[in-house]
Order: structure tokens, then sequence, then C-alpha cells
């Protein structure tokens, strides 16, 4: 009888100790280490054990909520976490330290909770690094509940947090709760009770599953083409090409839509699913437009689609779907640099409709925009490198031209009034 297969998503910022901890849950060293400052895990990997009965697959992440990370260094990762937590994971295991919360700690914990959705909550435990910091006597959860800002996060986990020390708790301690054996269990034994009250299921959204069927698909052809495989090397396999398309068809989106699409933001998984389906441009902006606004929606791809494919798609150039999600208006979807107005400008281009919307809405209307204008930009691209320069500079071009069109057409709208 086959033991069901547990994926569990490690989320944290660099040197909270997720390396350590995947480590510590598998009681050998499976993944590398630095103790230096820079971040020990550089690229997404995913390691599978049994574990008191259970068979585990662990997948240590980058650090995804790192502020001085590049969007170029973490977009390939994330397809990586992706694929290789297809069709989705049973667990996120979000880590912090036990420390004292400092504004970096905060943002960090604000970013973690603007990134998952409401469901995506439903699947999370809070793991506490360092536990050696923890007072003596003291239990984690009487910790939280003096840190408003982690019992706020914890609550949104349903109350699931756990401690654990990497470094001095793996020795047979005379205070049972400060050994990493018991927390080890402790952690297996919660995600076991929550993957029941999830009836079996493991956390999965549109693109995830879109996703799962491709790592299919490649996985049938290489059946076909290489009999003496592995069910395991073929999986491996079908991973590593899936990841490298999504690589290059979602480099122009941004790591915002990735990383709100994987942990289930509504908005975001519209977007980067289309994507992920390899959808034509127009066709995309369409199911994208009647996806976000309905009908109204469906009239905005119209208006778009009269002035031209390339320009069209371009023309909504505003603001990155990962800035709408944290109040800003600011970064354009490819990483160009561009303020409100042109969400509006972006609007009047393609015939008003936008324009008169709010700015959110006008916003998130550009950021799809902008997201294929980077998609349309980057076919044909051999490497997610190439796609990004590429679609940057569709952005940027589409960007100057919706201003120089948004001008015309104010103009043109001045003079009507004065005549």
């Amino acid at each position: 009888m086959d033991v069901p297969n547990r994926r569990i998503v490690i989320l944290g910022k660099t040197g909270a100790g997720k390396s350590s901890l995947a480590n510590t849950i598998f009681g050998e060293k499976k993944f590398k280490i630095d103790d230096s400052l820079n971040s020990g895990t550089s690229e997404c990997k995913a390691e599978t054990k049994s574990i008191n009965g259970r068979s585990i697959t662990l997948i240590d992440t980058p650090g995804f909520f790192d502020t001085d990370k590049s969007e170029e260094e973490l977009n390939c990762e994330i397809v990586s976490c992706i694929t290789k937590c297809a069709p989705g994971p049973h667990a996120f295991l979000i880590l912090l330290k036990i420390e004292k919360a400092t504004e970096q700690e905060k943002a960090v914990v604000k970013q973690i909770c603007q990134c998952f959705s409401d469901e995506a909550f439903k699947y999370a435990t809070v793991i506490f690094t360092h536990g050696d910091q923890l007072p003596k006597g003291q239990k984690i959860e009487k910790y939280v509940q003096n840190n408003k800002f982690m019992r706020d996060l914890v609550k949104k986990c349903g109350g699931r947090c756990h401690v654990i020390d990497n470094k001095y708790w793996n020795e047979n301690p005379k205070d049972e709760y400060r050994s990493n054996q018991f927390q080890v269990e402790e952690i297996l034994k919660s995600i076991d009770k929550m993957v029941m009250e999830n009836n079996g299921s493991c956390y999965t959204n549109d693109m995830l599953q879109a996703v799962e069927e491709e790592i299919q698909q490649e996985g049938d052809q290489i059946r076909l083409l290489s009999g003496d495989k592995s069910e395991k090397e073929i999986r491996m396999l079908a991973e590593v090409r899936v990841s490298t398309k999504l690589s290059v068809r979602l480099a122009g989106i941004g790591t915002g839509a990735l990383l709100g699409a994987l942990c289930g933001v509504g908005v975001l998984v519209g977007l980067v699913v289309i994507v992920v389906k390899n959808i034509t441009p127009i066709q995309a902006v369409t199911q994208a437009m009647a996806k976000l606004f309905g009908e109204k929606g469906k009239a905005v791809a119209a208006a778009t689609a009269a002035v031209g494919d390339r320009a069209a798609v371009a023309g909504g150039v505003a603001v990155a779907v990962g800035a709408v999600q944290a109040g800003e208006t600011a970064a354009v979807a490819g990483g160009v640099a561009a303020g409100e107005t042109a969400a509006v400008a972006g609007g009047a281009a393609i015939g008003g409709i936008a324009a008169v919307a709010v700015i959110g809405t006008s916003a998130t209307v550009g950021a799809v925009m902008g997201g294929f204008a980077g998609y349309h930009a980057a076919e044909g691209a051999d490497t997610s490198l190439e796609a990004v320069r590429r679609s940057a500079g569709a952005v940027k071009n589409g960007a100057l031209s919706v201003l120089d069109k948004a001008n015309d057409f104010m103009e043109k709208k001045f003079q009507s009034k004065q005549s």
C-alpha cells in the first residue's frame, strides 16, 4: 500500500533557518546550510523521505520575502517552486525568528499577509526558530500572545504555531518541550490534523492545476521516447522542462504576480494561469478582462483590439500587479517605472473606458495589459533573462506610445470643446 505523500513548502526570509529546519525534520543534512549573511539557498530544492510512516517532500525556497532580492533573481525560483509543488502543497511552513520585532520583521509579516490569500492560510503553520531565545519555562503560545504582529499572523493560520531550535535542541534535554525530536513530531501531527480538517486535500488553485496538467503531458511524451526511465526520473525531467518553459513565458509578468499567484491571490491567479496555458495575447486580455470586470471588461478588451495588437496590449501600462497588492502606484509590470497618470492615460488611449474608472480599477487593468505586453514580447526568447529584457523594452516603448496617443486624444477633446 502506497503511503500518501505530503508536500510541504518552507517559506521565510534569508537567515530564518529554512534549510536547517528541513534538515532537522529529516534528521540528516540533505539541504545546504550557509552560516554567512548571504542566502544559503540560492535555488529551490525538493527532497523526499519517509518519517514515522509518512512520506514527506520538503521544498526549501530562497528568501521570497527578502527586500534586497532582484526580480530577475526570484522569478525563476518561484517558477521552480510552482513546478515542484504542483498540483499544490499540503502545507506552508512560515518561518520567523524568535527575536524582538524589528521594522524589517514587521515588514516581512505584512508582506506575507498581503501575498497569502485567506484560502492559503488554511494550509499554513507558523514555525518560530532560534528556540533557545524563548524565555525559560515559557511556551511559544505565550510568546506569541505578547506580540501583536505575530499574534495576528498566527490567528490567520488557525492558531497553529510551533517552535524549534536547529542548533541547541538536538540533545536529550530534561525539558521535553525543548527537544527537536519532540517538536518535529508536534509539527508533523499538526500538519496531519490540518490535512484532515481540509478533507485530505492539498492547497491548489487554477494556476497550480494548469502547471500539473502540463507536467503530466511532458511526462507522457518522455515515456513514449524513453521506456527505461523510472517514474521518479520521468517526473523530475518533466518538471525541469515545464519550469524552463514557464520561466520564459512568465518573465514579463513580475515577481509580485508570480508569488501572489502561488499563494492564491485571486486576480494574480487569473492573470498567471492564462499565460501558463499559452493563450495568445489578445485572447488573454479578453479573458482576463472578462474574468476581472465582466461585460465591462470585455468592452475594454474590445477597445484595445481596435488600437492594434502589440500597441493595444501595451496600451494599458500602469501599475505592476505586485504593487497593486501593496497599495502602491509606481512600479510597472515588466520592471519599468511610471506614475499614476499613466494608468489614466492608458485608459484614454484605448477608448476612454478605463479612464473613467477609479484609479484602483484602471491600475489593475493596466497591470494585466502591461503583463501581457511583456508576455507578447517574450515569445520566442530562448532564456528567461532574454525574455525579461525583451518585455522591459516592450513595456517601456508601449508606455511612451500610449502617452503620445493619450496626449493626441486629450488635445482633440480640448479642441472640440473650444470649437
